[in-house]
């Protein structure tokens, strides 16, 4: 008998195709993320010392009305001048409180001075706080109990810058100390500054007594010291110059040489 024929093998069944894969949804924006904690301090701490800076800036330049005194007007930014210059004496110590004071000829008024008045206090200065009045017509109510060797000084400076003149009386205590030595007559500066800028200068008596001659004498020391300052013994230095800020200048100088001298002294340095 004939085998019978092989059963044909089914066919394969095709595969199914493949179901395309999604595509991804897109991922949300996100919001910025908030400011770090210390961005906000940063920003906090600049708007502050902004703050801080527009108040210093009054301070320094404040704002304050002429000064009327009798038949003297002060215009009101010489009254600024003698206002930041009291700050500056008390911040550079040479004078604290109602200590030191400080006089200048009138830029306008000729033969008119302005000086602060008697125990005025330095960091305090505004439009009250000055007089007014004439050379060689006495002092004024208020004044300051050395307004005639306020006066002297002013002159010896005008004669010699042919008109503007201004004095400080500052009383740093290394210049005050110096001055304090018994029989020492000349401050002499031992550092480089002041040997150029300085120069040696003289100490004269207090004569309460004989007031004519200690007037005269302040006058002459002034001259030797090279028109830049003069030491009452005990009582601080007189700085001159044609404004307020060169005559602060010298006063500065002046302190900052003696504290030298002392701390040499005191260091048993060989000079």
């Amino acid at each position: 008998e004939p085998e019978p024929e092989p059963e044909p093998e089914p066919e394969p069944e095709p595969e199914p195709e493949p179901e395309p894969e999604p595509e991804p949804e897109p991922e949300p924006e996100r919001p910025a993320p908030p400011p770090l904690a210390v961005d906000a301090e940063v920003r906090r701490l600049r708007g502050a010392l902004s703050t801080a800076q527009a108040t210093i800036e009054a301070l320094e330049e404040p704002q304050v009305p002429p000064a009327v005194l009798e038949d003297i007007v002060v215009p009101q930014h010489v009254v600024a001048d003698f206002a930041r210059m009291g700050r500056w004496l008390v911040h550079e110590d040479l004078g604290r409180a109602t200590m030191g004071g400080m006089a200048m000829l009138h830029p306008d008024v000729q033969g008119a001075v302005v000086s602060t008045r008697m125990l005025t206090m330095m960091p305090r200065i505004d439009e009250r706080s000055l007089v007014a009045g004439r050379l060689g017509m006495g002092a004024p109510r208020g004044a300051r109990e050395d307004w005639r060797l306020l006066e002297v000084l002013l002159a010896s400076v005008s004669m010699a810058t042919g008109g503007p003149a201004a004095v400080i009386h500052a009383h740093g205590p290394y210049t005050t100390a110096m001055s304090c030595e018994k029989d020492l007559i000349v401050l002499q500066p031992i550092d480089a500054i002041g040997k150029k800028h300085i120069g040696r200068i003289i100490i004269v008596e207090p004569d309460a007594v004989d007031e004519d001659t200690f007037l005269r004498q302040a006058v002459e020391a002034l001259q030797q010291g090279g028109m830049r300052c003069v030491v009452v013994r005990g009582h601080g230095a007189y700085a001159v110059g044609a404004d307020l800020t060169q005559a602060w200048s010298n006063a500065s100088m002046v302190e900052h040489s003696m504290r030298v001298a002392m701390l040499a002294r005191q260091a048993n340095l060989k000079t």
